[in-house]
Parts: C-alpha cells; structure tokens; sequence
C-alpha cells in the first residue's frame, strides 16, 4: 500500500494588523545575505536595512555578493519591505576637500545605482561637515551633489537624508535644514526624501520627553517639510542627556529618551506608511529577538 506523504503546511507570511508600520532592524551580512534576511524573518522584523559593502572603506565590492538574487527574492516571498541600504559612514555631501569630496560623490552614487540588486528601494545617508566651512556653504555643497546622485538614481530606488545630531560643523540637524536642502535641489521629486533617527532628534535638542512632545514634532516635521517626504525613522533610544549634540544609541527602554515620547512616535497616525528601523543590533544583551518583541510590545502588536 503506497505511503501519504502529508504536506507542510504554507508558512504565514510575517504581517502586523492592518495600518501598522512595517518595522525591522539593522543586520550585519558579514554571514552572507541570505542568511539576514532569514535571521529577520525569525525575529519578526518585516522591515531590513543592511550595510551593502564595508561602511568605513571607500572600496566598493565591483560585484554584488553571490547570494544577492536569492537576497530579493527571499524578501519579496517574506514580505520584508522595504530593504534599506546604509551608505558607508566616510560619505560627506558637505566636504569641499579633496580626494574626499569626489568620493563622497562617487561612492553614493554607487549605493543608489547597485541598491537594486539588493531589492533595495532606499539608500539612507548622513548629510555631512562643512568642516569649518561654513554652513551656508555647506548647505549649497549638499544641495547640488544630492541633484548630481539624484540624476543617476534608478526608478524605484529613493535616496535618504539623515538627520544629525547637531555636534561640531554637522548639517542637517533641524527641519529647517532639511527643508532648506530639499528647496534647494532643483527639481527635486520623490526621489528625494528623509529618515529621522530618534536619538539624533533627541540629542540636537527637539524634546520627546512625553506623547504629547513626540506628536508636536512629527506635526512640525509635516509643517517644515512634508510628511510624504518622511520614509523611514531610525527608532533608536539614546544614553545621552537631551541637547547633547552627540550620536549614541541605545536599545528601547534602556536610554533617557522616555517609553511615552517612543510610543507616540511608532504609534503615530501619520507613520503608518513610514518603515522603522532599530540600529543597536547585535549578539549581546538583549538579543535581536528581545529587541523585536520590545518594538512589538511599545507598538501595541502581537508577534506576527
């Protein structure tokens, strides 16, 4: 008598509630890409951003990895979406010294040109130092190489400006800065838009200390700049005192930006299409799993 074979049953893609934020978190692919991205769907992330090279090398890979095509199609069967690329941290769009200008230049170009062989659709940047400078010379310095990339960015792919922290000569740490890049660029379309980085906010002194500062400042942001240009918030708690002018991160929960002032954000009617990224991944306390299920818990979901 032949033998039944009984059949797996289809794995449920990850998905939230209706009106939910896709959410994720930043992975290291030292390991190979295809095994981020499974290591995201074991967590729960629906949303993934990556490092597509060394960001603190110029030397770009002339090639994308081996497992690149089984990277897209993976996430497109998973549903993990959008695919963020973090541009190499030596990218100043604001820098006139060379060789480092040019660089910069080059090297973005690069990201948003290689971004789709990663089934990537957003390519996040930081702005950049007028290095004494200036910033008014500055600003003009960022407005016309981000016109330069965005006029070598293929369809589909979107090209990220980070907020700053506001340290030393860093630019792009007000709205107003990032209103004033984005009405410099000529002909800027959709191709152009902004991630905030909840710690960078804090420590350039814009207040999260309740829900109801948390929702002032995302209306502000759609007032300054326009919430449709608003694609993607680096979700991340902060050790620092507010208005320290510095970068840190810390995990959710575990810094001095309050749970309240963190909610409100995840939980904010006008973010529902924006992607939110936790970047204090790694194999230590807490693991990447009890990072998800803090996000999942401050968002008001269940484990998909």
């Amino acid at each position: 008598m032949p033998r039944t074979v009984a059949r797996a049953e289809p794995r449920r893609r990850l998905t939230w509630p209706p009106g939910s934020p896709q959410v994720g978190i930043h992975l290291g692919v030292a390991g190979g890409l295809l095994k981020a991205a499974r290591r995201a769907r074991q967590i729960g992330a629906t949303a993934l951003q990556i490092f597509s090279d060394n960001p603190t090398a110029w030397r770009r890979r002339s090639e994308p990895p081996p497992d690149a095509a089984r990277f897209v199609a993976y996430c497109a069967a998973e549903g993990i979406n959008p695919v963020a690329i973090h541009a190499s941290y030596l990218i100043n769009l604001a820098g006139i010294a060379e060789p480092f200008a040019g660089q910069s230049l080059a090297g973005l170009i690069h990201e948003v040109q290689r971004a789709p062989a990663y089934g990537a659709s957003l390519v996040n940047t930081h702005i950049g130092s007028h290095r004494g400078e200036g910033p008014e010379a500055g600003l003009r310095l960022i407005s016309a190489r981000v016109a330069s990339v965005l006029a070598e960015t293929p369809p589909g792919v979107r090209l990220v400006l980070e907020n700053s922290s506001g340290g030393g000569d860093s630019l792009g740490s007000t709205l107003e800065d990032l209103a004033r890049i984005l009405d410099a660029v000529p002909g800027a379309t959709g191709s152009l838009v902004f991630c905030l980085d909840t710690a960078h906010l804090w420590g350039a002194g814009y207040d999260m200390t309740s829900a109801a500062n948390s929702r002032r400042l995302v209306d502000e942001f759609d007032r300054t700049v326009g919430i449709d240009r608003l694609q993607l918030i680096h979700l991340n708690d902060s050790p620092l005192e507010l208005g320290a002018k510095r970068d840190k991160h810390e995990h959710l929960g575990r810094g001095l930006i309050p749970l309240a002032g963190l909610e409100a954000i995840v939980r904010h009617p006008k973010l529902r299409s924006v992607a939110m990224i936790m970047e204090t991944a790694g194999s230590t306390e807490p693991s990447d799993e009890k990072r998800m299920d803090d996000l999942r818990a401050l968002a008001g979901v269940e484990k998909p």
